[in-house]
């Protein structure tokens, strides 16, 4: 058996944690970094087909020291991709990237043919063949996966010029650590789930301090509290275009509140792995949701845009602040993005690669949304009630492969005597009527007060 001194960057090994269940379990973890704080080792740790956020120091009592597999040596120096401060490659780290292309239903629907809808019970709907060509994955909405797919269906490479679109090839050991221990924001203590490039001297405090309107950052309590002195702002800088109860959405413009933007794409970064930051805020808007008491307008959660998108995008990025999470603000922010393309006269999608949270959101958005203009549609004469994916995309304003994708994935589609038919089994219409009761938060256009700008026709923004 290894000695805890053998245990080395690099290294794999099963190590102790507690699951959803309160379970102890020992998943294969490897060794990122170790420290010595006054004769006690720490490892950090990043379980093996987890996500990073469960990503945490660990003592060696912990550790399974006698499954331990040590890194691979190498030839040359411990350079990765011919980048300096990659580590050493761990076993099984040199592994091709997967890109897994899911075929679509055939044949596949066209996008103007009508489609008739039609209800089905739940037992013959289970005795459907499932169609060639497709696969699907066996979770069902709600539950936690951990994909990273851009979307089901879709094969589209993610494009590298976004606001906060990370290139994950230039990984090193200092990104992939989380770099914050705790973040108070107001009333709120967040535990980061990713590094963030705040300054390296704010990085070995305890406690990072924001002042919750502003965003700025501070080293200590005394400094936030005279910071709240000076600070005037009760809510985001920019116009607030929507407000409904306690929910308000401001539009903040990147160029004309720089300092804003950026302190908040730093604190995005903290729950965003599939982002890095951009300091360039300038061709982005940012819509930041709160939620108002009498001390002032709380930051919930938000979203970026492009100004100018050429591919039809509608959220660069976006997030929920954890203690605001599976509390419906996350399909709140998602509706919001799509009633302002609604104004905008638009079609859009979310830019990718989404994370494993941000694509069940949306998963489930399309689902409901799609869902809910299929069961509120009339038959006419006893005719079975018909629409097109065009028609479904220019009500809702989802883009049309999101509405084919969500189709394929609740397994709606089916090619019957030379049309397209979408069955809605029982099962789905229970389902859906049981989420939709759930579904308190929805946003509601008359309090929407928005005149999208031609950025286009403007010289710099």
């Amino acid at each position: 058996m290894a000695e805890v001194g053998e245990v080395i960057e690099g290294c794999r090994l099963p190590v102790l944690r507690r699951n959803q269940d309160n379970e102890d379990e020992w998943p294969l973890a490897e060794i990122l970094s170790v420290k010595d704080i006054s004769g006690r080792k720490l490892f950090y740790v990043h379980y093996i087909d987890f996500n990073k956020r469960l990503d945490e120091w660990v003592t060696h009592d912990r550790l399974d020291l006698k499954k331990i597999q040590f890194p691979k040596k190498e030839a040359k120096t411990p350079t990765k991709n011919g980048l300096p401060g990659s580590r050493p490659g761990s076993p099984e780290r040199e592994v091709k990237r997967k890109v897994e292309v899911v075929s679509p239903a055939t044949p596949v629907p066209s996008e103007t043919a009508p489609a008739s809808v039609f209800p089905q019970n739940g037992s013959a709907r289970r005795a459907l063949a499932a169609q060639p060509g497709r696969k699907r994955k066996s979770n069902c909405l709600g539950t936690d996966e951990d994909s990273q797919d851009s979307s089901d269906g879709i094969p589209s490479a993610p494009r590298m010029t976004g606001s906060l679109v990370s290139d994950r090839s230039h990984d090193d050991i200092v990104t992939r650590m989380k770099n914050i221990e705790c973040i108070e924001l107001g009333r709120h203590r967040l535990k980061p789930w990713y590094f963030s490039p705040y300054p390296q001297e704010l990085t070995t405090l305890p406690v990072l301090y924001l002042c919750e309107f502003c965003l700025k950052y501070g080293k200590s309590l005394k400094c936030l509290q005279r910071h709240l002195t000076k600070c005037d702002l009760r809510h985001p800088p920019g116009n607030e275009i929507y407000r409904k109860g306690t929910i308000s959405f401001f539009e903040i413009d990147g160029r004309k509140n720089k300092s804003y933007s950026q302190n908040l794409c730093l604190l995005a970064k903290c729950f965003l792995d599939h982002k890095t930051l951009y300091y360039d805020t300038d061709p982005f808007l940012f819509y930041v949701m709160t939620e108002y008491d009498c001390k002032g307008f709380h930051i919930v959660g938000y979203f970026s845009k492009e100004k100018e998108s050429t591919e039809d995008y509608n959220v660069a990025c976006i997030l929920t602040l954890p203690p605001y999470q599976r509390r419906g603000y996350g399909k709140l922010l998602i509706e919001f993005s799509y009633e302002l393309s609604k104004v905008e006269g638009k079609t859009g999608t979310p830019e990718k690669p989404l994370s494993d949270l941000g694509l069940l959101s949306y998963r489930s958005y399309w689902s409901q949304t799609i869902l809910e203009i299929l069961m509120g549609l009339k038959s006419e004469s006893g005719e079975r009630p018909q629409i097109t994916i065009n028609e479904i995309s220019e009500i809702t304003s989802i883009k049309k492969e999101d509405v084919i994708s969500t189709l394929q994935y609740l397994n709606l589609i089916n090619y019957y005597k030379g049309q397209y038919i979408l069955t809605l089994s029982e099962d789905i219409v229970d389902g859906h009527e049981r989420a939709m009761l759930k579904r308190l938060l929805r946003i509601d256009s008359k309090c929407l007060h928005f005149t999208p700008k031609d950025w286009s026709k403007r010289g710099k923004w």
